[in-house]
């Protein structure tokens, strides 16, 4: 049995569990014969990329923290070929009108020479992925459910969309229901997967947080758009650290000129 078919089984097996699958690797763990996992294997409804494979990106393999050993997809995988070419746009599935609109009229500009990568999360996500699909531009959400699992179930429209317009993309197959644990893992994939990160509206103790961690250790840049004094805002907090404050696209495209040195802040 090939290498790759093995890791594909592990996968399968263990529902795309990173730490499962690495330790069934190290500790040697009994495969069963080759009829058994070409069945389970027979079992997977997208195509996918193992890490094995010569088109899994090499950046995935140098920065990303647990690179996925399979990436199960629908749509245009050489999306992902260079992370230079993609911007994430992340934050709060509770979203003020203020935030949408930022992220509607930054994404606008942005989307006409960036791929725009994004969780497909309710509120800054679906924002940032509509408002690509809309401007013709090309998105790539990475999801925190199997390939087959589109969460949460109200955006199962724009997941279709996306799968004929961009790219969905994820490390869980078939129908893996979503857990609170994968979506941390979603996270570092999102940022793993692009050039720099855009958060236009988080509170203090979001999620958003953990992606930001994830930017830092892997040298991305974090930009923020600024929020009234008055707000519980993560990017005014981020900003007094030296985040980069943007306030449209023009900003962005000054961070990604000027930055080459990694980032300029630390939490």
């Amino acid at each position: 049995m090939k290498a790759r078919n093995i890791l594909i089984y592990l996968s399968m097996l263990y529902k795309g569990d990173f730490d499962r699958i690495y330790s069934s690797l190290v500790n040697h763990e009994d495969l069963p014969s080759d009829e058994e996992m070409q069945e389970v294997i027979k079992k997977v409804t997208s195509p996918c990329i193992t890490i094995l494979d010569e088109d899994y990106p090499e950046y995935l393999k140098q920065k990303v923290f647990h690179p996925p050993f399979v990436l199960y997809y629908y749509g245009d995988i050489s999306l992902i070929k260079d992370e230079n070419k993609n911007i994430a746009f992340i934050g709060s599935r509770m979203c003020s009108i203020y935030g949408q609109n930022m992220t509607q009229k930054i994404v606008s500009e942005v989307s006409e020479k960036y791929n725009i990568v994004s969780g497909l999360a309710k509120g800054i996500d679906s924002c940032a992925h509509a408002t690509c699909i809309n401007k013709l531009g090309k998105t790539i959400a990475v999801l925190g459910s199997g390939i087959d699992y589109c969460y949460p179930s109200k955006n199962q429209g724009l997941y279709e969309q996306i799968k004929k317009k961009g790219l969905v993309i994820s490390e869980y197959p078939v129908d893996t229901p979503p857990s609170a644990r994968n979506f941390p893992m979603r996270n570092r994939l999102i940022v793993g997967l692009s050039r720099l990160i855009v958060i236009t509206e988080a509170n203090k103790h979001s999620g958003t947080q953990i992606s930001t961690a994830f930017a830092l250790q892997s040298g991305k840049d974090v930009c923020c758009v600024p929020f009234p004094a008055t707000k519980n805002s993560l990017c005014n907090h981020l900003i007094k650290q030296g985040a980069y404050l943007v306030e449209d696209a023009k900003d962005i495209f000054d961070v990604i000129e000027w930055s080459g040195s990694g980032p300029l802040f630390s939490i």
